[in-house]
């Protein structure tokens, strides 16, 4: 049977600013892999902590249906958010230990329950350290955010609306 990785990564130009996710869905059979997907997207105006939780909820997102699946990210925030803080936060009502509404509140909601649906394991990777896998997700996610740092470098005001 195959075991299904999502390599996933964000990027942002600013902060905020135009930013792009990229996931790569491989399925192995040992060392061999024996299916690829890749996607990738993008905002106008937004943080490199979205796009990060936006690679991962499409990945997610992209399963016909529940499955084993391992999501190796680069991004900190999203490992100790979706692995630990994401409990506490529920608990208490999706505010932070502070008392403070959390950050990014509709896409923890959304990665919670795009997570619900199947058995995800989380790995961490340094992100631009050679990994091959995280690397192509770093393309895609910057290709994402091209598309819209050319729409007018980002400024709200510069992006044509739909």
């Amino acid at each position: 049977m195959a075991e299904l990785y999502a390599y996933t990564d964000g990027a942002c130009s600013g902060n905020p600013g135009p930013g792009g996710w990229g996931v790569l869905l491989v399925a192995r059979e040992g060392d061999r892999v024996v299916k690829a997907r890749e996607l990738n997207g993008g905002e106008p105006r937004t943080t490199n902590n979205r796009m990060e939780l936006l690679a991962a909820i499409n990945a997610l997102e992209a399963l016909d249906r529940p499955s084993s699946i391992t999501v190796v990210t680069d991004s900190t925030y999203l490992k100790n958010g979706i692995t630990g803080w994401i409990h506490g936060w529920k608990k208490n009502g999706w505010r932070t230990a502070a008392r403070k509404p959390v950050k990014n509140v509709d896409l923890w909601e959304r990665i919670d329950a795009a997570t619900a649906r199947h058995d995800v394991r989380w790995e961490w990777v340094k992100g631009h350290d050679g990994h091959p896998e995280n690397e192509r997700a770093d393309e895609l996610a910057r290709a994402g955010l091209a598309r819209f740092k050319a729409q007018g470098n980002g400024r709200a005001d510069q992006v044509p609306g739909p």
